[in-house]
Formats: structure tokens, C-alpha cells, sequence
């Protein structure tokens, strides 16, 4: 059973509510507060009937490192128990960590392993309106992938990949002068979060600066204010939670009021929200829908996008191989001739045609594959949504979540020697599902192929107007690539203030 449950579950009404009726509810809430968390007593180092080894010493302190710095505190536990599944429990809820080829398998395959149920308990990413954007059915949750779907049709995306590409070079124009230094991990994330609104969400919110902004910032705050208290107990009211539902309750209403105005004034528009509408679903589907994706696609995109961008700084080989790549798409398919073709970029880069975005461009798919692996500090998350099950020769009870670190194959260096190394060309191992950044098995990203076209246009706008160098803070050329720190679950950024990118326009 979930333990979402108490303020939590009430949200939709505390939306509604006026500001002063939520302040006498925190109030009131604040009177009731969870002081402990309920964790299991250590029980030994196996448990005599599954055999899955259970973390020594359990309190809510050894746990703040699953939540503070998660990549450490896995392999540290897997270093302990020796085995490559062990369990702990978050409240009254069983946790199996799981790695290796054959549970590996198991665990992207197994019909009973839930995703979406698996992440709202153990991510805490997404904004949680129940309803909306939690507890959801799985008609539901059908429904929303069949939406992400249609977004991703070859005649959406024929005339999205124009907007998209006007909106980078904007972009461009606008943060990027004759030369200068950027932190890679604040203007490309920005620029990201531009074109998943553009994607995902309308007109009204895409072509308003202001909204944009807001919404990037309220975003931003929930990730500020996403802590061990606010996962495993929403329900107190602590400051972070009052904090993340302050925000979460202001990006309900911008987009809440976009979708009554856009009903009231009956005016059909082309871009992601008219589609719903098309299909007549409800406000609480399409607000689900939007806030839940411009996570999935802003920060996971976002991510790529930044250290893509710091790989080819550091070796610029790649931008160089990029660039030609792309100006022989350009030189193939563009009609547009000017004398001077930097300011008609978009519109060169837009008479490509989608099937030479996806199908001609090898050197920028190898460069996405690897950066992907490199940095991108996933853990796949499931919940046991049937009965107890076996995998391999361990016991999984009904109602017991699983997770999975990427880093158990992406940073394995039998399978990628030298595994931190960022080698687009390396060979590809042959092991089964020994690459799963899209995924694996029963469960595929459902916007692969939107997110790749945001990072193929991004990149080809990028090579196409600046030339660029991975520095520190005092503009000196990184000898070698930073290492991603995989304990950021949200970026895997290095440290603060000591990687950035000097620029000079071509």
C-alpha cells in the first residue's frame, strides 16, 4: 500500500482552495507532525527465507545518502552485502536494489514490475497531484502514452522541427554574442526547457517569455526542494513540502488557465495542447500530461544536451565532424541561398526533411549513444504490482519495490573498458541489454524520438553558428573532459563553477 496518503492525497482541494484557506491548513497540519520515520529494525545481514541481503545498522540517517548521494551509497552497499541484490526498507515499504546480466533482464522484462508505480514513491521528481499527475490507473497512464504518441507523428513533428529550430536560433541570438563564456548547464538547460515547451505544451506558454521563465523557475524549485522528508513522507507539512506545493500549485494554474482560455475563445491552434483538445480529453488529463512531461523532457533532455555540448568543447574533432555532417544535409536538401546564411539558418536547417534528421546522421547518433551512457545517472524504478516472484534464486514479495542503477552496466568496465571515458567510437558490446538508456524489455522511453530530434537540432544550430571550448572558470581549456557526478540524480553536473564553454561565432 502506499504511504501517500493524509495532505497529500487532499491536494486537489488545497489547489483550489484560496491562499488564505491553505495557510490555515499548513497551520493546522503543522500541529500533527510525523516526528520519526517508521523504519524497519535491522534483521541481520540475509533473510533466512528470500536470501536477499538486507543492509546492517538501518536509520534515517545511513539512509540520507540513498537520497543525497545515491550513486556512493549503492556501491557501497553492494561493496557490504557482496551480492547483487540487496533490500531496506522506506517506512513500511521493502526496497530491492538489483544488478548483474540475468537480474538485469529480469527486471526490464517481468510483467509484474509497474513503472509508474515504482517512481512515484521513490523519485519525488514530478510534481504529485493525485489524480493528475499520481495515482493514476493504468487506463490512464494507456492513455497518456497514446497522447505522447501522437505528438511524435511524422506530420506533428514535419511542423514542429521549423518552430523548434526559430526558437533555438532566437535563442542563440539572444544569449550568445561575438564571443563570450557560458556555463553550459544553465544556457543549454534553458534553451532545453524552450524547445520541451515549445514540444509539449501550447503557443500562449511557448511564445511568452515571461510564463516561460516562470515556469523554468517554479520547476527549478521543486528540484531545490526535493529531500529524503518530502519522498518517503509527503504528508508533513515540512518547509520543503510547503514549498514544492506552492509551485506545484502555481504551475497547475498557468496551465490550467491557458487550457480555459484556449476552450473559451475557441480558436484551433496547431501545437500539442489542441491535439487534446481534439480528443476531448478532460483538464485533469491534459494538466497531468503537461506537467508531468515538461519534467520527463527538460530534465532528461536538458542533461544530454549539456554535457553533449561539453564533450565536443573538450575535443572539438566532434564539432568539426558534426558540422559536416550536417552542411552535407544542408548542402543536399536546402533551397535557401543567401549571401549571408548565418541568419537563415533555421530556415536552412528546416528544409531538411525529417527521414535525413533521423535515418543520415551517424556521427551525431554515436555522439548521443555515448553521452547517454557517460552521463546520464538513472535509476530505473518498479514496483511489484503482482505476486511474489523469483528472480533468479531471490524472492521478491507482492508490493516490494525495485530499482535498478544504470551505472551497473553503463559504467561496467567489462563491457566499456575505461568506462568514464567519453569515446563515441568505441565498440558496442554484445551482451544482452547491456545498453538501456532508452530503456529495455517491456519498457521503452516513449519520447525517444522527440527527445532526439531536440538534441540532433540543438547540436546542428550549435555547430552551425559557434565554434566553442570547454574551460574552467578562468577560461583555460580543460585537458580532459570533467567526470559526471553521478550522485546527481538530476544533472550529474560537476562541481559548481569549474566547467563552463568560451565561444566565438563562425
Amino acid at each position: 500500500m502506499s504511504t501517500s496518503f493524509g495532505l497529500h492525497a487532499a491536494l486537489p482541494l488545497y489547489l483550489h482552495a484560496s491562499l488564505s484557506v491553505q495557510l490555515v491548513v499548513i497551520v493546522a497540519l503543522s500541529t500533527f507532525l510525523v516526528t520519526a520515520l517508521h523504519l524497519s529494525r535491522p534483521d541481520g545481514l540475509h533473510d533466512a527465507e528470500s536470501q536477499v541481503a538486507s543492509l546492517p545498522c538501518l536509520s534515517v540517517l545511513a539512509l540520507v545518502p540513498f537520497f543525497r548521494r545515491r550513486f556512493d551509497f549503492f556501491n557501497w552497499a553492494f561493496a557490504i552485502t557482496r551480492q547483487p541484490m540487496f533490500r531496506f526498507k522506506l517506512l513500511n515499504n521493502s526496497v530491492y536494489i538489483v544488478s548483474g546480466e540475468e537480474n538485469r533482464k529480469a527486471f526490464f522484462s517481468h510483467r509484474s514490475l509497474d513503472l509508474t508505480e515504482g517512481f512515484a514513491l521513490l523519485s519525488g521528481a514530478i510534481p504529485m497531484v493525485p489524480g493528475i499527475t499520481s495515482a493514476l490507473q493504468a487506463q490512464r497512464v494507456a492513455l497518456i502514452h497514446k497522447r505522447l504518441a501522437l505528438v511524435q507523428r511524422e506530420s506533428y513533428l514535419k511542423h514542429l522541427i521549423p518552430l523548434l529550430l526559430v526558437d533555438i536560433q532566437q535563442f542563440l541570438v539572444k544569449r550568445y554574442s561575438a564571443s563570450g563564456t557560458a556555463d553550459p548547464f544553465e544556457s543549454i538547460y534553458e534553451l532545453v526547457f524552450q524547445t520541451t515547451l515549445r514540444a509539449l505544451t501550447c503557443e500562449e506558454i511557448a511564445d511568452d517569455e515571461h510564463t516561460a521563465t516562470r515556469l523554468r523557475i517554479l520547476y527549478a524549485k521543486l528540484d531545490e526542494n526535493t529531500t529524503p522528508l518530502t519522498v518517503v513522507a509527503p504528508w508533513i507539512p515540512s518547509p520543503s513540502m510547503i514549498r514544492k506545493l506552492l509551485a506545484t500549485r502555481e504551475i497547475y494554474w498557468i496551465i490550467k488557465r491557458v487550457i480555459r482560455s484556449r476552450r473559451e475563445g475557441g480558436i484551433a491552434h496547431h501545437d500539442t495542447l489542441q491535439i487534446l483538445l481534439d480528443h476531448e480529453d478532460d483538464d485533469m488529463l491534459i494538466v497531468g500530461f503537461i506537467m508531468g512531461l515538461i519534467v520527463a523532457g527538460a530534465r532528461a533532455t536538458g542533461t544530454a544536451a549539456s554535457w553533449l555540448h561539453v564533450y565536443m568543447g573538450q575535443d572539438p574533432i566532434w564539432q568539426e565532424k558534426v558540422k559536416l555532417e550536417v552542411d552535407d544535409l544542408l548542402q543536399k536538401y536546402a533551397f535557401v541561398d543567401t549571401k549571408d546564411g548565418r541568419h537563415d539558418i533555421s530556415e536552412q536547417l528546416s528544409s531538411v526533411p525529417l527521414h535525413a534528421w533521423e535515418n543520415d546522421m551517424p556521427v551525431m547518433d554515436m555522439l548521443i549513444r555515448e553521452t547517454l551512457r557517460v552521463a546520464q545517472p538513472h535509476t530505473a524504478m518498479r514496483k511489484n504490482t503482482g505476486g511474489e516472484f523469483w528472480l533468479g534464486d531471490r524472492k521478491i514479495p507482492a508490493g516490494a519495490y525495485l530499482m535498478y542503477p544504470f551505472s551497473d552496466v553503463h559504467l561496467d568496465p567489462e563491457l566499456y573498458p575505461d568506462p568514464w571515458s567519453f569515446a563515441p567510437g568505441r565498440p558496442q558490446p554484445e551482451a544482452p541489454m547491456s545498453y538501456v538508456a532508452w530503456g529495455a524489455g517491456k519498457t521503452i522511453c516513449q519520447g525517444q524520438r522527440l527527445a532526439k530530434m531536440e538534441l540532433k537540432l540543438i547540436i546542428s544550430m550549435l555547430v552551425q553558428t559557434l565554434r566553442w571550448r570547454t574551460t574552467d572558470a578562468s577560461g583555460n581549456v580543460l585537458p580532459e573532459a570533467p567526470r559526471p557526478d553521478w550522485n546527481d540524480t538530476v544533472s550529474c553536473r560537476p562541481p559548481e563553477k569549474s566547467v563552463y564553454t568560451s565561444y566565438n561565432r563562425r
